[in-house]
């Protein structure tokens, strides 16, 4: 079965893992049927980052011979009562703002005990294009208040039934990273069900296994756990096209690398710097 998101958006292809902001491309993405991997969906416990964690990414895309990077996301933890709230900052870079200008901020309230969401914000801007959306979510009636329009000033409002145990794109990242990935067998998947755009989208990401001493372009060689993610061919992607993403094959599970081939060239996300880590970065060969 395909499950297709609507407006999206190249770069929140990449957001399962690592992106939270995008360019509104006229593509969708999807992952292929396959048997899910036992695991509680509407529950897990966070054993693999802390608040004060700040991780840093850089975009790249890839024209002929030539890698021009493209601009940086920013993802942040802080703590809030009883919720983590995740935070992420996305832009490029000024010297690429004349081909197409993003300045998005995505943030998400988590509850500590289930990491499900409670509350998912956007703010985007990204060329002509704005967006502000602000989700309520009522995980034990499972509803969601929506407040959406183009700006903050400028919103109407929406109620939805949702599935139980719905993420947003940002809390499923943070939920994924605590799946342990180095354990799974080859061609596994595991499944999140996402609410994006006032529709919900379940979503399997397969696993390839390990790869040792992987070169991150700019950051040495690490020790890493594969996965990958099909896309459908359209404007953006061609047909058989796979997004491939590598995570540190250690206690931490940092997303380090995103490939992502595209119709002219292809996208590189990278990590470029990182601090308050839980755990010692093992995984770091060289």
């Amino acid at each position: 079965m395909q499950n297709k998101i609507k407006r999206p958006l190249l770069w929140s292809t990449a957001i399962f893992f690592m992106m939270a902001f995008s360019f509104p491309a006229a593509d969708h993405f999807y992952a292929q049927s396959m048997p899910d991997n036992n695991f509680d969906q509407c529950s897990i416990e966070n054993t693999t980052f802390k608040a004060g964690e700040e991780v840093v990414y850089k975009l790249y895309y890839n024209w002929g011979f030539m890698w021009v990077a493209a601009g940086e996301a920013t993802f942040r933890v802080k703590e809030s009562g009883n919720q983590f709230h995740y935070i992420v900052d996305g832009r490029t870079y000024k010297s690429y703002d004349w081909a197409f200008k993003v300045r998005d901020k995505i943030e998400s309230y988590v509850d500590k005990t289930s990491l499900l969401p409670t509350r998912s914000i956007r703010d985007i801007s990204e060329g002509k294009y704005q967006l502000y959306e602000n989700v309520t979510f009522d995980q034990e009636n499972n509803s969601a208040k929506y407040v959406r329009g183009k700006t903050k000033e400028k919103t109407w409002k929406e109620n939805h039934e949702v599935s139980e145990c719905i993420h947003d794109l940002l809390s499923a990242m943070y939920f994924a990273r605590n799946i342990n990935f180095s354990t799974m067998p080859k061609q596994q998947s595991f499944p999140v069900k996402i609410f994006l755009d006032r529709e919900e989208y379940p979503i399997k990401v397969k696993s390839n296994g390990k790869v040792a001493e992987k070169k991150i372009k700019g950051m040495g060689t690490y020790n890493t756990v594969e996965l990958s993610l099909s896309l459908i061919a359209g404007e953006v992607f061609k047909e058989g096209d796979e997004m491939k993403i590598w995570v540190s094959d250690d206690d931490n599970r940092v997303p380090l690398m995103i490939e992502t081939p595209i119709a002219v060239g292809s996208v590189m996300v990278v990590l470029k710097s990182y601090k308050g880590l839980k755990y010692p970065f093992t995984a770091k060969v060289d």
